[in-house]
């Protein structure tokens, strides 16, 4: 069966975290495409909304959003994931992954996009402090 590392990021903070599933924990998440969203209990963070970045293979081979499928395939890249160009106009046949993850996928990337709501209560009315 499938076991990810999900990588969970915060752009607001800057900082990720890594967490591991296996499993039945992992079964939310096979079958979903690059820049799905998903529910954050599924990696510990009840109330988040996660949206699906990227990932890679065992071998260590990139997905692209733009390749179909789950499958590996040689593509002829200009830049972005899985080729960074040396010179301007250059372009290199490379292996990629598609955009579907499958039990092959062994890294995804995430990030939050949605953060649970704090109680509107704090934020308005500051507490009352009784007068001496």
């Amino acid at each position: 069966m499938a076991k990810f590392k999900v990588i969970v990021s915060d752009p607001e903070t800057g900082t990720s975290k890594v967490v591991e599933l296996e499993e039945a924990r992992a079964a939310p998440f096979i079958g979903r495409k690059i820049g799905e969203t998903v529910e954050g209990a599924v990696v510990d963070l009840p109330g988040h909304k996660l949206q699906i970045m990227g990932g890679s293979d065992k071998d260590g081979i990139p997905m692209r959003p733009n390749v179909h499928g789950g499958v590996r395939r040689n593509v002829v890249l200009s830049g972005g994931a899985g080729f960074n160009p040396k010179d301007k106009g250059q372009r290199r046949r490379k292996m990629v992954r598609g955009d579907v993850i499958t039990d092959e996928i062994v890294q995804i990337n995430t990030k939050i996009i949605e953060k649970p709501k704090k109680p509107a209560e704090s934020k308005m009315e500051p507490s009352a402090k009784p007068e001496a």
